[in-house]
């Protein structure tokens, strides 16, 4: 009987041991572990992911930086007989795109300039001539004498890919080397520019764009600017964005050859009006809206073309016109002098009349 109390005894006591052994190592390695000792080092491939990431941030922003400017402008307003002329200063970036002093930026931010000077991050400045800006597309490029300067070169914003890196970088208020970092959120957006043309394949990014970074470079992480910063929508966060670069060549080769972009126009002022679903059916339309003529030009192409008041334009060229966005998009320097066909819609009958496009005054 003692015995087997012994053995009883002996039994619960290993069991108690072995317990106790348990809690304490849940102790030391549970979420209530009061052990002091240094933080757990990170993986290895945290730390590469890291580096790696820093340094495409790093190699980018010295290869771009030395070619970022920062560019302020004085701006003579109100000058009449009876007052003064009134200066107006602003400040915006921009980069060097030619070896020969060739700097693109906004057209926002030297539109309507008497005076544009450009200081270099060597510390080097100088006065600045305007070779030509474009409202529509909010591009411009100026142009400094200087020698020895770094230019950044274009990349393909066709390659683009949502969730790509991307880098911002700007010289706002002559604070050198502004930069910001982020993915590409969203291509093929549309902005409308200042003059009331859409802005078509605009890059939206979230890489923050800080006040006076306006016209500065967004650029991959090889380096290559795959755009032109332009705007940011402010009452929201993380919705900024750029003029996609193939964009910006064909606009920059146009304002360096003539000063200006050439488009074609066909002198009528309108507005989007929705159509009737009966007259949509009854003509097949493959618009449900068009361009209502609200005045026409005297001696215009479309008063030539007998375009009227209250005429509502439905097709261009055979391309169907919902709105003027659609009609802004066909008005091309190519469409210069060429005949086009028009579709009308006037009362309740479609006619069909022939304009021939003039060039849209600078």
């Amino acid at each position: 009987m003692q015995s087997g109390r012994s053995h009883c005894l002996h039994g619960l006591q290993w069991l108690y041991s072995m317990v106790m052994k348990r809690m304490r190592l849940l102790s030391d390695s549970g979420p209530f572990s009061q052990r002091k000792g240094p933080d757990p080092v990170p993986t290895p491939g945290d730390n590469e992911l890291l580096d790696a990431y820093s340094r495409a941030v790093v190699g980018a922003v010295d290869k771009v930086s030395p070619a970022v400017v920062n560019i302020e402008v004085v701006q003579v307003k109100g000058q009449s007989a009876r007052t003064a002329p009134k200066e107006l200063q602003g400040a915006g970036s921009g980069f060097v795109f030619a070896p020969d002093g060739f700097i693109l930026t906004n057209s926002h931010v030297v539109h309507g300039a008497a005076h544009i000077r450009v200081a270099l991050p060597d510390g080097r400045s100088s006065d600045a001539s305007m070779v030509g800006d474009d409202p529509d597309t909010d591009l411009a490029v100026v142009r400094i004498g200087l020698a020895n300067l770094t230019a950044v070169p274009f990349g393909d914003s066709a390659s683009l890919r949502v969730g790509q890196m991307v880098i911002a970088i700007g010289n706002p208020y002559g604070f050198q080397t502004t930069v910001t970092a982020g993915v590409v959120s969203a291509l093929g957006r549309s902005l409308r520019s200042q003059s009331g043309r859409l802005i078509d394949d605009v890059i939206q990014t979230d890489a923050a764009l800080n006040p006076g970074n306006s016209g500065g470079p967004l650029v991959n992480s090889r380096g290559e600017v795959i755009g032109v910063n332009t705007a940011v929508i402010l009452p929201a966060q993380g919705l900024c964005f750029a003029i996609a670069v193939n964009t910006v060549k064909f606009v920059a080769a146009g304002l360096m050859k003539e000063g200006r972009i050439r488009r074609s126009s066909i002198g009528v002022g309108g507005q989007n009006v929705p159509l009737h679903r009966r007259i949509v059916r009854f003509y097949k339309l493959p618009v449900e809206s068009g361009v209502l003529v609200q005045s026409v030009e005297p001696g215009s192409p479309a008063e030539h073309a007998g375009l009227q008041y209250g005429d509502v334009i439905v097709s261009f060229g055979g391309a169907p016109v919902a709105g003027i966005d659609d009609l802004h998009k066909f008005l091309t320097a190519d469409r210069v002098a060429i005949p086009v066909p028009l579709a009308v819609l006037r009362n309740t009958q479609l006619i069909s009349l022939q304009v021939v496009p003039g060039e849209k005054p600078p």
